[in-house]
């Protein structure tokens, strides 16, 4: 499944959250998803600390644990979501 979720940094934490966030490497990255999660794309909005990302899981629990991880520094909200051929084959099982 794929799931959105969007953020934003609380006021009092976005210039320390984007410094430690550019010193992370990708590999660093990939690292705190672990094996469960894969980022499919990630846009940031700095002049307003908040942002959006697409990940792919197979288990909901390891997105929400990996998530609570950046909790003291953000809000998030995470909701499943479809791609177009989803979203297509979706309207013509409800059709038929």
């Amino acid at each position: 499944m794929k799931f959105m979720m969007t953020w934003r940094i609380h006021e009092e934490h976005r210039h320390d959250a984007l410094k430690g966030f550019s010193q992370m490497s990708a590999e660093d990255d990939a690292a705190d998803y672990g094996d469960k999660i894969t980022l499919i794309g990630r846009w940031h909005d700095i002049a307003g600390f908040n942002g959006v990302a697409i990940f792919e899981t197979d288990d909901a629990m390891a997105l929400s644990n990996w998530a609570l991880n950046w909790n003291e520094i953000l809000d998030a909200t995470v909701i499943p979501v479809l791609d177009d051929d989803e979203t297509r084959k979706l309207g013509k099982m409800r059709n038929e």
